[in-house]
């Protein structure tokens, strides 16, 4: 039977693999929205980048207002898995009445949808280290990864689904699109999550009292040098993670397209890279706890760093791209609860929740600039060249996270292992 520490973490685990469903569900149909609304590469990109904004706004006016400490982090988890259902849901509900606005009226729904999901990752962590202290960056690893498979989810829903421009094998019986039921399937599964967050879900033992209003909080975080340091680590990582989550599966569509490769089987390989990293989380955390935090993240950063220079150089070769892709998918997400877990460690205790928003915040505005800068560097130099630039993130990051081995404060890291 599972202790009421381990039930509790595996299902607020569950609840946030369903909410994160909605997060790239309009970039998963990034083809057949493009065709709908005549989307240019810009048009395209701001799907995405529009949750990351919208994140980032939230997760400010989250940190500034100090919601995740001055409120139970459960009930705000389900509250912003809602409003983002909602506004997920609202695109194809409301695309076919806006007309010529169709595009631009869901780049907005897509904002509110990420500022939305502001209130569901950040206070998920903070849950988790109010459960979990010698093992906290195993449990946090698998958080993060619930949030890789979720997010990875929608190109799963998309290959079931053929032909999402127009009508699937759903859509043929309903006459409803079937691009609109991958929108209301993953808004379900977020509807979904709120239930199970709320019902089942609720504070450790390991948390403070609710903190008192303190604007300060949110600059602590680059501050104080050991909080600094572990930042710098995750930004590094952010710069390469969601530029790759969002452009590999769409660079190997093409691959396979341009070689007479099945689609079905381009998104299902797409799902599988962003999904891989479900595992590696897992086993990072676990490695992490024993081995030390800035050890693990900084060989996974050397990884994946390293498949950023050679994967999109594979393009003629869509096996050997798809093989280097599963590889750079375990490695660039299996550091990322290790940069939460020590911002916790090192944070003050009763500003934990704060302390990882701002982590978040200042990381998911930084993957504007590169969700950004790969189509436009694509387009022009190939896909070769635009994912290598993401190799930066990883060397900026390393160093980082090998500095902030070198403090003393490094101690409060994984019971003492760094």
């Amino acid at each position: 039977m599972l202790s009421t520490k381990t039930s509790q973490l595996v299902f607020l685990a569950i609840a946030e693999l369903l909410a994160m469903a909605v997060w790239f569900s309009a970039s998963a149909l990034v083809p057949e929205l493009r065709e709908t609304w005549g989307l240019d590469g810009s048009g395209a990109a701001w799907l995405t980048m529009s949750v990351q904004l919208g994140f980032v706004v939230g997760a400010v006016a989250s940190a500034v207002l100090n919601v995740p400490d001055r409120w139970p982090a459960p009930r705000v988890v389900a509250v912003g898995a809602i409003c983002a259902a909602v506004a997920n849901a609202a695109i194809p509900l409301l695309a076919g009445a806006a007309g010529d606005s169709a595009a631009t009226m869901a780049i907005s729904l897509r904002f509110i949808t990420g500022a939305a999901l502001a209130l569901v990752y950040p206070p998920g962590m903070k849950i988790v280290a109010s459960w979990a202290r010698e093992d906290r960056g195993l449990w946090i690893g698998i958080l993060v990864g619930a949030l890789a498979i979720g997010s990875a989810s929608p190109h799963l829903l998309a290959a079931l689904t053929p032909d999402a421009g127009s009508s699937g094998f759903v859509g043929m019986a309903s006459g409803v699109p079937a691009w609109h039921l991958v929108m209301y399937a993953t808004s379900a599964l977020s509807l979904l999550a709120a239930a199970l967050v709320a019902g089942l879900t609720r504070m450790g033992p390991h948390v403070g009292a609710s903190a008192p209003f303190d604007w300060r909080q949110a600059a602590r975080g680059l501050t104080h040098r050991p909080t600094r340091l572990a930042n710098f680590g995750y930004f590094g990582h952010m710069w390469e993670l969601y530029a790759m989550w969002a452009w590999f599966p769409v660079a190997l569509l093409a691959a396979y397209e341009a070689h007479g490769w099945s689609e079905g089987t381009a998104r299902l390989a797409g799902f599988s890279v962003i999904a891989a990293g479900g595992l590696s989380c897992a086993w990072a955390g676990r490695w992490a706890d024993r081995f030390g935090r800035t050890r693990v993240t900084s060989i996974a950063m050397v990884l994946s760093g390293t498949c950023a220079l050679g994967a999109g150089f594979l393009f003629d070769a869509p096996g050997w791209m798809t093989v280097v892709g599963l590889i750079w998918g375990m490695a660039v997400i299996a550091d990322s609860a290790q940069f939460s877990a020590a911002v916790s460690e090192l944070a003050d205790r009763r500003y934990v929740g704060t302390a990882l928003t701002v982590q978040t915040s200042i990381g998911f505005l930084l993957t504007l600039i590169t969700l950004r800068a790969v189509p436009v560097v694509a387009e022009v130099w190939g896909w070769g060249v635009a994912f290598a630039i993401l190799a930066l993130g990883p060397a900026v990051g390393t160093r980082s996270m090998l500095k902030l081995r070198s403090l003393p404060e490094a101690e409060r890291m994984a019971s003492g292992n760094r």
